[in-house]
């Protein structure tokens, strides 16, 4: 049994290693819990966000393509997405074929340091549990505020929290070289990316969305 146990172990840590860039079967299967599993999160955090029908979105780290399938229904718009990992380019179009048929989606792959697109392209940018591995946050934020239009808006998403009493999330820190954030800390890193009217969220308790109990939800409207 505690052979069976340390394989399981060893799968599950392969599994979530695969987190910061999704790659292969591991990923597949990654990108599809997640696709789940963050489900309640991202309806909660969208919550806080009145996007309009002519607002123009990025998802930055789309993953599985769920939040830009979720956009794609509130705005009249085209939304983009973005993922540096390959398997979630191709899962994501998979998701959003048909819109992106119609002309009113892209998935594309690249990196947040260095967006491929033109200065003021979008009213929205959002990033749904990924700025823990973004390369360096304060200019990966002013290369997401350079591509925002004048007052737009970059949302960021978050089911973590630190702390510093959570032996699981210092474990993870380490396997995974994440950052986590404090709102603080936030509130500090877009001030000196040159953004303003920075306003966070927090959610500790029952979830007014889904009625699920929840800690540590955190997402974060900061303006151009």
């Amino acid at each position: 049994m505690s052979d069976e146990k340390n394989i399981r172990s060893q799968e599950e840590k392969d599994l979530i290693i695969n987190a910061r860039k999704p790659e292969g079967e591991l990923g597949d299967k990654l990108l599809d819990r997640m696709n789940e599993s963050h489900e309640s999160l991202a309806r909660w955090g969208v919550s806080h966000l009145d996007i309009g029908k002519d607002d123009v979105i990025l998802d930055i780290g789309c993953g599985g393509g769920v939040n830009v399938e979720r956009f794609l229904q509130m705005t009249e718009n085209k939304v983009y997405g973005l993922d540096y990992s390959e398997i979630a380019v191709e899962k994501s179009t998979k998701l959003n074929q048909a819109a992106i048929d119609e002309g009113r989606c892209e998935i594309i792959q690249g990196s947040v340091s260095e967006l491929p697109f033109d200065d003021n392209s979008f009213d929205i940018v959002t990033g749904f549990e990924t700025v823990y591995f973004w390369p360096d946050f304060v200019n990966d934020s002013k290369e997401v505020r350079r591509v925002l239009k004048d007052d737009g808006i970059m949302f960021i998403c978050n089911e973590a929290i630190p702390n510093e009493e959570d032996d699981r999330q210092k474990e993870l820190i380490e396997l995974l070289d994440m950052e986590i954030f404090s709102e603080d800390e936030f509130d500090e890193y877009l001030r000196e990316a040159g953004f303003s009217d920075i306003i966070c969220f927090s959610q500790n308790g029952p979830d007014s969305v889904n009625r699920e109990l929840v800690t540590g939800w955190l997402c974060v409207i900061a303006r151009k």
